[in-house]
């Protein structure tokens, strides 16, 4: 039988955690050459229990084939493709433990981290589920006096949060746990940037409640639904926009950071098609990106229309039955 479809917030949250610390412990006590024999397991049970991921993972490498010259299809596989996860997985713990040392980080675009740093005038930055989010932290400890709030639009925040001050009481980040946008919310975060602060939100993810606050765009080639919520935030703290995206490359984390727009604002009227250029100008760019590392985008649920089509949810399929009926 297979899986039914779920939003991505219900998918594989609840056994993060305790992976995560299992993860750590192995690493701790066996280093990584331990960390890795430990994983061989464990990604296995995944890839092979994990059938609506798995899938996933197919659906997205198939569309990165048709994105790359033939001799970058080598290697290509779902299996790579857990494991680089896992991979990824032991080294945000590692930033949040203080052992990604500076040598360990390349600032690929020093001109616009030596922007922020000079202007100090707050923002939105714009990551997503490519590479590893967690070494922005970098840039906190680069730029000591720039203060960062990740969003994180998870329920386990507050568990997520508390495990990493365990493995570092010193982390310059601050997770701030949003399933909703509320009034009071989006009045803290404009305090926030007012002061100077930066806020972190990833730009690919749908809203976990559902709704209408999405983009249809052309992501690799077929159509995706993007989230607007940062585009959203962002038109209402009338503050600059940066996109930042973290690749591991030749065992170095290489850090990219651009300047997306000094400010988002539309007439009102113009506003729906200011909000799906938006959205499209920032799927292209990550298009650009995960064509550089293409097993290091990590989104392993039905990410395209065409894709949750196929493999529709027990009651979709039963509302399209009672409607022929």
């Amino acid at each position: 039988m297979s899986e039914p479809r779920k939003h991505w917030a219900g998918v594989g949250e609840a056994g993060t955690l305790l992976g995560m610390k299992s993860l750590l412990l192995a690493y701790r006590l066996f280093g990584r050459t331990g960390f890795r024999i430990f994983l061989l397991p464990v990604m296995a049970y995944f890839y092979l229990t994990r059938t609506e991921s798995r899938r996933a993972s197919k659906a997205y490498l198939r569309r990165m084939l048709g994105q790359l010259p033939p001799e970058q299809h080598t290697g290509l596989t779902p299996f790579r493709h857990f494991w680089c996860f896992g991979e990824i997985l032991l080294d945000k713990l590692l930033v949040w433990m203080g052992h990604i040392r500076h040598e360990d980080v390349v600032f690929a675009t020093p001109d616009a981290f030596a922007e922020i740093d000079r202007s100090r005038s707050g923002g939105i930055i714009i990551v997503s589920h490519l590479g590893n989010t967690e070494v922005c932290s970098a840039l906190a400890h680069q730029l000591p006096d720039i203060a960062v709030t990740m969003l994180v639009h998870t329920r386990h925040a507050e568990k997520f949060n508390r495990l990493m001050k365990q493995a570092n009481a010193t982390a310059a980040i601050n997770l701030m746990q949003v399933t909703d946008m509320s009034p009071a919310t989006a009045m803290l975060l404009s305090e926030r940037v007012a002061a100077g602060e930066y806020i972190v939100i990833a730009g690919d993810r749908t809203p976990v409640h559902g709704g209408g606050r999405t983009s249809k765009v052309n992501f690799l080639g077929d159509e995706a639904e993007f989230p607007q919520g940062a585009f959203i935030l962002a038109s209402l703290l009338r503050c600059p926009v940066y996109l930042m995206f973290c690749l591991k490359e030749s065992s170095r984390y290489h850090l990219y950071l651009e300047r997306f727009s000094d400010q988002l604002s539309w007439p009102r009227k113009k506003r729906n098609e200011g909000l799906q250029q938006a959205a499209q100008d920032y799927a292209d760019r990550l298009a650009e990106y995960c064509r550089r590392t293409p097993l290091q985008w990590f989104n392993f649920f039905p990410f395209w229309l065409a894709d949750q089509d196929e493999n529709p949810s027990p009651e979709s399929e039963c509302s399209r039955s009672n409607k022929h009926s």
